[in-house]
Formats: C-alpha cells, structure tokens, sequence
C-alpha cells in the first residue's frame, strides 16, 4: 500500500484527536501541542472504545471510558485498565496534506 492523504493539516485542532479509517483500519490522528501529528489505532485494547473521543494532554490519548492513557510515540498503555498497546502509525506531511500507510506501523522498543 502506499501513504494515503487522510486531513489537511490546516483543518486540524491543536490537542484533539480526529478519527480517520484508511482501507478499513480505524486511527486516531493528532496534532500535538509542539505541531507534530500522530495517529495510533483508534480502538482502547480495554473495550474497544473510540479513543478518538477521549482526550489529549501532553502526548498522551486517554480513552474517555475508562481512564487508560495511551502514548501518542509508542501506543504504549501508561496506565490500567489497559495492558496492550494499539498500532502507531508513520505520518507523512506533504505540504498541508497528512499522509498514513495504515500497512507501515512504527517499530516500538
């Protein structure tokens, strides 16, 4: 697959996450406060629940549901109830475009 333009990048909200789906898989897009964008699955590994609905502080995106933070770099659950990450995803920014490979996921150590 190749990157696939999903938002324009002047259309995004500071600290909000958008829930986009390229080729079916669900993602939450980002734009943090220091500018870069992220986008990480959109389903709590808890509940499956929209974590696009939730709220961004810092670069975390906490579900809305339950509590559990997840980080917007590693997908990684800081917190409980949730144990499992979600999938990060590349972003690629061209000109005001965001781009994202829903098939080229981000190595986490």
């Amino acid at each position: 697959m190749t990157a696939q333009k999903v938002l324009k990048l002047s259309e995004m909200e500071q600290d909000t996450a958008v829930r986009v789906e390229v080729d079916g898989v669900p993602m939450a897009v980002v734009l943090d406060a220091q500018g870069e964008v992220h986008a990480i699955g959109d389903l709590c590994t808890h509940g499956d629940i929209s974590l696009s609905d939730g709220f961004v502080e810092g670069e975390t995106l906490e579900c809305w549901a339950h509590g559990s933070a997840f980080s917007l770099r590693t997908g990684r659950p800081l917190n409980l109830p949730a144990y499992e990450p979600v999938p990060v995803y590349d972003v690629t920014i061209d000109g005001d475009d965001v781009l994202i490979d829903p098939s080229v996921t981000k190595e986490v150590n």
